[in-house]
């Protein structure tokens, strides 16, 4: 395998729908010219945007949280520009952009460092050769504060791996069950 550079990915993205929406150019403000945590096309990879739906964990029900029967009422959802995470708690949210990636691509997803240097974890899992959907994103606040994730700007930077040959049995061979998630989606077995 071998990490891709920007053009490879503005091709795959304009030609193929790998990303939608997609922008071809790192943007750095919004359309009123104030500063934003970037997104879009970098070096080797693409800066993520959070959508603004966010589902944020509390411990109301002091329930155990079991990967396996997984209680929804976990979460609090709301609807916001911004999410405030509680001191050492996460968040849910899923990315503006819609993924289809390739039948020879993998893909690994980190946090940016912005918000690393905030103690704010991003952590995402890969996206397998064929899987699409929006991405589920999980946000960890390590400190003992609040802190505060913006909508609509970047969170984290997908990095793209092309195989010389394509996989065997791809994601959607598999009917992975996160296939076509639309929104934040809660873990299930």
């Amino acid at each position: 395998m071998s990490i891709q550079a920007d053009k490879w990915i503005i091709e795959m993205a304009t030609k193929h729908d790998m990303i939608q929406p997609f922008s071809a150019t790192q943007v750095r403000a919004n359309s009123n010219g104030d500063k934003i945590i970037s997104y879009g096309t970098s070096s080797y990879g693409y800066d993520i945007r959070c959508a603004d739906e966010f589902k944020i964990f509390t411990n109301i029900n002091t329930t155990v949280i079991d990967p396996k029967n997984f209680n929804p009422k976990n979460f609090v959802t709301i609807k916001s520009d911004v999410c405030i995470i509680p001191p050492n708690s996460f968040v849910l949210a899923r990315t503006v952009e819609y993924f289809k990636i390739p039948r020879n691509v993998l893909t690994v997803c980190l946090g940016k460092s912005t918000y690393a240097r905030c103690g704010i974890i991003v952590n995402v899992t890969p996206f397998e050769p064929e899987w699409e959907g929006y991405v589920t994103l999980e946000f960890s606040n390590t400190t003992p504060l609040p802190a505060k994730i913006y909508a609509g700007e970047g969170v984290a930077q997908v990095l793209f791996f092309k195989a010389e040959e394509t996989c065997n049995v791809s994601y959607k061979d598999r009917h992975g069950k996160y296939m076509g998630q639309t929104g934040v989606t809660l873990p299930t077995v």
